[in-house]
């Protein structure tokens, strides 16, 4: 960018403007050069706007900014005690020649009465040039600015700005003008004890009395170049900012100061050159809006430490059709790791179940009593929301109805266990290292399920079975979702449907499954949930579960299970064609009864939980803007979701009647805890006694 300064000169061979002052620089009031050797005003004022950036000295706030810069000092003026006067038309000139020249902005930190015609023409043809003009309050410390900055301000057609001065407190300086009824176009910025003045350039030192000073200035002259200095850096970074913009940006991104708001003594208030370099007002990504504090993603328990190296760059527009990098990895969430051994052993639960010829009922219930007392009112009925009241965490009925044909049905429970109920299969109860035949990689509430099995008799040396079911549950979210900083209640559930076939069997002491089910996603992606920008439509997943168990003594029974997944994410507006996960659990386990005592059971179960093993998302997102041909350039961005870390969880179990209730005992170890490399192992052990009434 090109600096139009109009001031009293500058020291061409001052090092800090070294190769940056403009050949269309001129005295524009004589023919003496720009050098002025009778006043340093000029020379601070293009220190302070663009003094170099050379690791020495005085950096400017447009430090590499061309300096065009016209002397327009009343010759012999300057040696008068009342320093430099400047005429009218030598400052008509110098805005002509800053325009010329190809400035984007002109600082004139000068000041005194209402200037003439030929200024005020002048200026408006900055204004219609598209050139920003800084003006200074003044140094009277009046209410008002100076006549000559309101007269600029009215000519400038919304691109002037009028440069006030504050300390490093920000508090209005003593001997600034206020923005009185200039409010709306004054932004102040630091103007006292500006450093430094130079002598062959170096800055000067004086000694005196055995001590050293340098010598600062104070005024809105020296206010007025940081401003012009951050319009000068505003429209190198975003060259599509107009004039009016850039003021704007600048007067609204203002540190508040004085009265809140606007206010006739700081107007917009302070200068803040980091906000303004903010994106502003509402943001998107394409065509889509898309807060930069937004969530981006939230992760699935099957996607474990996925994210924590992820890296997802795109570029953001603001209100001001601005580009900015952004790294979406930033607003992504991973789910979080519940505690399981708290959970199970501070639940107050309580199981019923009664059997009555061909009908079986199980419920099991909170049992924190709050309705406790209360009188019963009302039809008795199991409706999701009477079910939720009653704090009915789960419910299952299975009926016969015939002699080969048996129907389950379920409320907060998966089609899953209802299958293995019907298969009549012999799985030992776990507190810790759960079932991945039972796991969809994710936290589901609010399930209803139905399966109906069919005996097929015996066939091909063994007994037979095929069971149908279907699943209705909302998928929750595992992690917070932030929107513009705000939890959005509207994220937290997905609506799920499932659907399955299995086949079970049965040769003496062995039996075995084989199942195929269908799982779709509203929202989700494998419990996973991305930003709306993003065009996500939701996911279908098919699961593949094969599982055997073997029976080789009476009470010795051996198992084992894996589940194979794959999803395929539905394409959206920036969500690619071709993306899709693998995934898989096992398990081992073994349970003898009847082990130390009569009655007891001890059992053993290692188990991996559902886990992405490969795959991803493939986001088509803006990846450069050019501001020259107003276009942005596309690619693909690779989402990654397999986790680095992977869970092996091991748990022993021993179950056995004791004093008129049951006892039990839990040991377990988690290696790499939710699928976390990073978590250390997650061990513990339990005792419990339960006695029923």
């Amino acid at each position: 960018m090109t600096i139009g300064i109009i001031d009293s000169g500058l020291t061409t061979s001052n090092p800090e403007f070294s190769g940056r002052i403009s050949s269309a620089s001129a005295d524009v009031a004589g023919s003496r050069g720009l050098t002025n050797a009778d006043d340093l005003h000029g020379e601070m004022v293009a220190l302070v706007a663009a003094g170099a950036r050379d690791g020495t000295g005085v950096m400017g706030m447009a430090f590499n900014a061309t300096i065009a810069a016209y002397r327009a000092d009343t010759p012999g003026s300057c040696l008068s005690t009342n320093g430099c006067s400047f005429a009218d038309s030598a400052i008509a000139t110098g805005i002509n020649n800053a325009i010329a020249a190809g400035a984007k902005v002109i600082n004139i930190s000068l000041g005194g009465s209402s200037p003439n015609a030929a200024v005020i023409s002048a200026v408006g043809r900055a204004a219609s040039a598209g050139v920003v003009i800084v003006v200074s309050a003044g140094n009277d410390g009046g209410a008002q600015v100076d006549d000559f900055a309101a007269a600029l301000r009215a000519a400038g057609n919304g691109n002037v700005i009028i440069a006030g001065s504050v300390g490093t407190s920000n508090v209005i300086s003593s001997f600034a003008n206020r923005a009185g009824t200039e409010s709306a176009w004054y932004l102040a910025a630091l103007g006292e004890q500006i450093c430094c003045e130079y002598a062959n350039g170096v800055i000067k030192v004086t000694s005196s009395g055995g001590s050293n000073y340098y010598t600062v200035y104070n005024g809105t002259s020296f206010s007025a170049p940081q401003i012009a200095g951050a319009v000068a850096l505003l429209r190198q970074a975003f060259p599509n900012l107009s004039a009016a913009q850039a003021v704007q940006l600048l007067l609204t991104t203002a540190t508040d100061a004085g009265t809140s708001g606007e206010d006739t003594t700081y107007g917009k208030g302070v200068l803040n050159i980091a906000a303004a370099f903010t994106a502003q007002g509402s943001t998107s990504i394409g065509s889509s809006q898309m807060a930069m504090g937004d969530t981006s993603v939230v992760t699935s328990p099957a996607m474990g430490d996925a994210i924590s190296a992820a890296s997802l760059p795109t570029v953001m527009m603001d209100s001001y059709a601005r580009a900015f990098n952004v790294n979406l990895a930033s607003g992504m969430r991973a789910a979080q790791i519940m505690p399981r051994l708290t959970m199970a052993l501070t639940a107050r639960q309580e199981s019923l179940s009664l059997a009555q010829g061909r009908v079986s009922l199980a419920f099991t219930v909170d049992a924190n009593g709050r309705n406790q007392g209360n009188p019963w009112r009302g039809a008795l009925r199991l409706s999701r929301e009477d079910a939720d009241a009653s704090r009915v965490l789960a419910a299952r009925m299975i009926a016969q109805l015939s002699a080969r044909t048996r129907m389950g049905l379920a409320y907060s429970m998966g089609a899953d266990g209802l299958v293995a109920s019907l298969q009549g299969q012999d799985r030992p109860a776990f507190m810790i290292a759960a079932n991945p035949l039972e796991d969809a990689g994710f936290a589901r509430h609010g399930q209803t399920a139905f399966a109906l099995r069919q005996d097929l008799g015996a066939r091909w040396g063994g007994l037979w079975g095929l069971t149908l079911s279907a699943e209705r549950a909302d998928g929750q979210i595992g992690a917070p979702w932030r929107t513009t900083g705000m939890p959005d209640p509207m994220q937290r559930s997905d609506a799920v449907y499932r659907f399955g076939a299995a086949a079970d069997g049965h040769w003496g002491a062995w039996d075995a499954a084989l199942g195929l089910s269908w799982m779709a996603e509203q929202r989700g992606v494998l419990g996973a949930r991305l930003n709306p920008v993003f065009g996500a439509q939701g996911a279908d997943s098919w699961f593949a579960d094969a599982s055997v168990g073997w029976r080789p003594m009476g009470d010795l029974r051996i198992g084992a299970g894996w589940r194979q997944g794959y999803t395929a994410i539905h394409a959206g507006t920036m969500l690619q064609s071709g993306s899709h996960l693998w995934s898989n659990g096992w398990v081992v386990d073994a349970a003898l009864a009847n082990a130390l005592k009569p009655g007891d059971t001890f059992s053993i179960r290692v188990s991996q939980p559902l886990r992405v093993a490969a795959g991803g998302a493939n986001l088509w997102l803006p990846l450069a803007y050019d501001y020259d041909t107003q276009t942005t350039t596309w690619g693909t961005q690779r989402l990654n979701l397999r986790p680095h870390g992977r869970e092996i969880a091991t748990e022993l179990a021993w179950h056995l009647p004791l004093w008129g209730g049951s006892a039990n005992a839990n040991l377990f170890w988690r290696h790499n805890p939710g699928h976390y490399a990073t978590l250390p192992v997650d061990r513990g052990w339990s005792v419990g006694w339960k006695y029923g009434f």
